[in-house]
Order: structure tokens, then sequence, then C-alpha cells
């Protein structure tokens, strides 16, 4: 049936064929015509499905929170960002515009790791005057371009924050279960955040845009709210898991020259994650994974004399010291267990002595690293 088809188009093609154009040139037109076409149907459906994720997120905000639409919809649509973001921003950016030179073990260039302690406080620095709604940005979540597709999330996930903020003072009423009966909404929304991090992350741009720092800042309230994360972890869990993974992945694989500035947000960004408890065990068990899939390799790579990555061997620091600051994290809170990430544990451990053994002449200080490691997985506090 297929040849009798392609015989038959092939026939269509030469007895149709304008004069002066060859049977080859007007099936070359021929397919691009059908393939701008095809793109315009693709764009017209984006277009469309972003209009319908827009109205989907106006419905479930007001189901929640019929008083807090009802207002939004009076405000004027030159409102400042919702949750005044620059109080709170937790990356200084700024600094990524200096040479991040090599120096991948200085430990003050990820102090980004501690300068964020004080972060979920400071979200709570929120203007509750009787003009709280006068900062609401508008509903407007249409947007065409790769650099403006973080807008629409971004805005409806900071509505939803200030929705939550707003009901734990007592100013307006909410009911959060609306979000088990919508589950495609919040998770389309997350998922749209997520990806538009990504993509960022893949192709930096400096100095960072002012709606990447918002995405930023709004996946980590989003995860630091208790409220808020048991209710939409569990629909996204394995989209956070994939997140995790591509972020651990850019750091590994990025071979820029002076990547380190770039790899600086990155790292901030994973190390931040870890802040919620469960996203903290699930991805200290991804960073066990690839460090010690990583040893294995530069140890054979040893013993067989030949050439190792050293762009890898490089950038495989970045996770050693979120790997450390996390585990650090954990051996202070007693409460919690390491049951979650007991197996990546157990094949960590496993003749981790013979193989810094041959790497501790070396690669001492990749070596100290691993020792370190399991100084905490062995401490007392993590049984």
């Amino acid at each position: 049936y297929l040849k009798i088809s392609k015989l038959a188009l092939a026939f269509a093609i030469i007895h149709s064929k304008p004069p002066g154009k060859s049977s080859k040139e007007y099936t070359e037109h021929l397919a691009r015509t059908v393939s701008e076409q095809d793109f315009g149907w693709k764009w017209k459906v984006e277009v469309l499905e972003a209009e319908v994720l827009r109205l989907r997120q106006e419905l479930l905000l007001n189901r929640i929170s019929p008083r807090f639409c009802l207002e939004n919809r009076k405000q004027d649509t030159s409102a400042e960002t919702l949750l005044g973001w620059e109080s709170i921003n937790p990356t200084s950016y700024s600094s990524q515009l200096e040479d991040s030179g090599c120096d991948v073990c200085n430990d003050s260039a990820f102090d980004s790791l501690g300068i964020v302690s004080d972060f979920h406080q400071s979200e709570l620095n929120v203007n509750t005057s009787k003009h709280w709604l006068e900062g609401v940005p508008p509903l407007n979540f249409c947007h065409t371009s790769k650099e403006q597709s973080l807008t629409a999330p971004v805005h409806f996930l900071q509505c939803l924050l200030e929705i939550r903020k707003l009901s734990e003072r007592g100013i307006l009423q909410a009911d959060f279960s609306e979000l088990e009966n919508d589950s495609f909404t919040i998770c389309s929304s997350v998922s749209q955040l997520l990806d538009g991090l990504t993509v960022f992350y893949n192709s930096p741009k400096f100095p960072a845009p002012n709606f990447l720092t918002e995405g930023v800042c709004v996946l980590i309230s989003l995860i630091t709210d208790t409220e808020l994360s048991n209710r939409v972890l569990k629909k996204c869990f394995k989209k956070m898991e994939e997140f995790k993974k591509n972020l651990i992945q850019i750091i590994l694989r990025t071979r820029s020259v002076n990547r380190f500035q770039a790899l600086h947000s990155v790292s901030q960004t994973l190390g931040l994650l870890g802040r919620n408890n469960i996203l903290r065990n699930s991805l200290i068990s991804l960073l066990l994974s690839a460090v010690r899939q990583f040893a294995e390799q530069l140890l054979q790579a040893h013993q067989a004399q030949s050439v190792y990555d050293i762009t890898q061997y490089e950038n495989i620091f970045l996770l050693c010291i979120i790997l450390e600051q996390l585990l650090q994290n954990e051996t202070e809170e007693s409460n919690i267990s390491s049951s979650d990430f007991e197996e990546e544990k157990i094949k960590f451990l496993k003749n981790l002595d013979q193989v810094i053994l041959h790497l501790s002449d070396e690669f001492p200080l990749f070596s100290l690293y691993l020792w370190r490691v399991s100084v905490l997985l062995n401490s007392g506090q993590m049984q």
C-alpha cells in the first residue's frame, strides 16, 4: 500500500508540475509549502493551548479564593511585581559578571548555599496594609517568545503564593483543597516553569534577566511553603526529579572556557532545592550516584593510564560541594532519615577506601572530597 501511494504521489507531481520547473524543484517547493503550513498550525495550537491553560489558571485561582480574583481584575495593568521579589531575592547575579577563573574549590564562590539561610523568613516580610492587592499583576499569560515563556507560570504561582500568605494572616479565605481537584493545571504550570529554567541554564545570558530571577524565587518559595509543597510535589514529583537530573547533567557537561560563572547559578538552584526534605533526600541520592560513577570512571582511566575528561573533573567539585552541604544539613536534623538514599549510600561506600587509595596521589583534592562525604555518610546522626 505504501509503495502504491508513493508511486501515485510521484505521478501526481509529474502531471501537475508547472512548466519551466523540474519534478525535483516542484517537489521541493511542495515540501516547503507543507512544512510552512505545518509550522503555522503548530504555532496556532501552542497559542490555543497557552490560552486554555491561562483560563484554567484563572478558574483555579477563582475557586481557591474568589475574592482575590475579583479584586485582582480591578487592578491596573501596570501593577508592580506581586510579592516584592527584589526584597527576597536569594541570588545576587551581579557577581556573575566577574571573571570566574578556574578555582573550583573556592568555597566563597559557593557561599550561595549559606546566604539564603534566612530566605524563608525574609519571605514573610510582605506588606499587609489595606492596599495589599495593589501589587498584584494582571493574569495575562499569553507570550510567544521563549524568553517570555517563564512569565505565565511565574505569575500564576506568584498569585498562588500571595493567596497563601494572605490567607495565613487571615486577610482573606482560601480553599487550597481545590489543588487536589485540578492536578493538570498545577502540573502544567510547574512543568512550564521547570522547562523554562532548564532552557536558560542550558544557554545562560548575563546579566540574568529579571524574570529568570523571579522564576527561581517562585520555585524556592513554592517548595519551602509546607502547605503548598505538600500538595504540589506529590503531583509533580517526577517532573522535579527530571529537573534535578537535568541540572546535574548541565553542571557535568558544560564545557565553555569561562563556564563557572554560568554554573554558579545552576549549582545554587540545585542546592536550594535541598531546602525541601523530600527533594533533599532524592537529590542526595542523585548526587551520590553522579559522584560515584565519575570516581569509577576516573579510577579506570587512571589504572589504564588513559585520558580522562578534565572538564568533568573540574565540574565534579561543584556537585561535591553541594552534596557535602546537603549531608551536613541532614546530620543536623536528627528527625530526618537517610533511608531514602540508603541504596546509593551503600553503593557509594562500597570499596571507597580502595578508590581513595588509588586516586589520592594523582587526584588528592577529589580524594579528599570523597573522604569528607564518606565521613558524613558514616556519622552517627545519619544512622
